[in-house]
């Protein structure tokens, strides 16, 4: 509980937004038999089952209550990710703004059925999903009562940590673009790079593993980042956000003011006499922009000046 109260104030100081913790009954979510991922038993060792690492991990009731009374005291969202349906029904008595479902839990129809009931939007993980098996539990979603308009899927991966050749980001985009859906990352390398990417290709939600200290024991620590580096990865992704403007292409505000100077209007090459015809070999352009534009450069051509010119006189109307 000491430990989880100081994570909500370092997701705090580090700018996040929501800080999410996990919520299980712990022999409802693995039997006996179930065996570790190889990333748990090189990070808790092979001694213990599934069920015993998550018996020794698992927040009670009560230290829910503290984290989420403490988090909203501190002003970010708080977030459970329920794992059994007897967790899903406990959700109500900490109100918040989403649920979610683990990438575990894609296939498992009885316990999106349980999230849908909920009426919340829903953050959807698709780590070690198909295409299509993300359409299922979409449907199944929906079907059981989830408003479409208000779920958003997650790109993931689960290896943790993840390797950035497994990372795939272009599936972000293929996500959205088949199931015109909202689509987030989840991330499990121990990059910053790479979720930052992930915001540039459109990702409207960063899922990040933090931690105090990634030397610690336990399964997650070492796909996880420290407070530092967090801050650092939240301020690059807020600079991402703010260059992505509203894609509309015109010239900003700032650069305005270098256009004539970096532009060019049509002047003299030579000594230009009344009457004479303009041509390419006596116009040129050249900076700055004061005069005409270049891009009245054929509808001079051929007609006559009107007055004299000097070399590098900027020709007139």
């Amino acid at each position: 509980l000491k430990t989880a109260i100081k994570l909500v104030d370092a997701a705090f100081e580090c700018g996040a937004d929501v800080i999410k913790f996990q919520i299980a009954v712990p022999h409802l979510v693995a039997t006996s038999t179930a065996r570790k991922a190889q990333y748990q038993i090189k990070n808790t060792g092979k001694d213990t089952s599934q069920l015993e690492m998550i018996s020794n991990l698992i927040l009670n009731d009560a230290e829910i209550d503290v984290i989420y009374n403490y988090a909203k005291t501190r002003g970010i969202d708080f977030l459970l990710t329920a794992f059994d349906s007897l967790s899903v029904g406990k959700l109500p008595r900490w109100p918040q703004n989403w649920s979610k479902v683990g990438s575990g839990e894609i296939t498992n129809v009885p316990l999106l059925r349980e999230i849908a009931k909920q009426k919340k939007p829903i953050l959807l993980s698709t780590g070690m999903s198909t295409l299509d098996e993300v359409g299922f539990a979409i449907s199944t979603l929906c079907e059981a009562g989830a408003d479409r308009s208000k779920i958003i899927i997650l790109h993931c991966n689960t290896e943790y940590p993840t390797p950035i050749s497994d990372v795939n980001l272009n599936a972000i985009l293929t996500l959205r673009e088949h199931f015109h859906i909202p689509v987030g990352y989840s991330d499990h390398t121990d990059s910053i790079d790479v979720p930052v990417c992930a915001v540039a290709l459109g990702a409207c939600v960063i899922e990040k593993h933090l931690t105090l200290n990634r030397s610690a024991f336990g399964p997650d620590h070492l796909a996880s980042i420290e407070p530092d580096t967090f801050r650092n990865m939240v301020k690059k992704i807020r600079e991402i956000e703010l260059a992505q403007g509203d894609g509309v292409k015109r010239p900003t505000a700032s650069e305005t003011k270098n256009l004539p100077i970096a532009r060019r209007s049509i002047v003299a090459a030579k000594k230009i006499n009344v009457g004479e015809k303009f041509s390419s070999e006596n116009l040129t352009t050249k900076r700055p922009a004061t005069g005409i534009s270049p891009i009245y450069w054929d509808k001079l051509m051929g007609t006559r000046a009107t007055r004299p010119y000097a070399e590098d006189d900027l020709i007139q109307w």
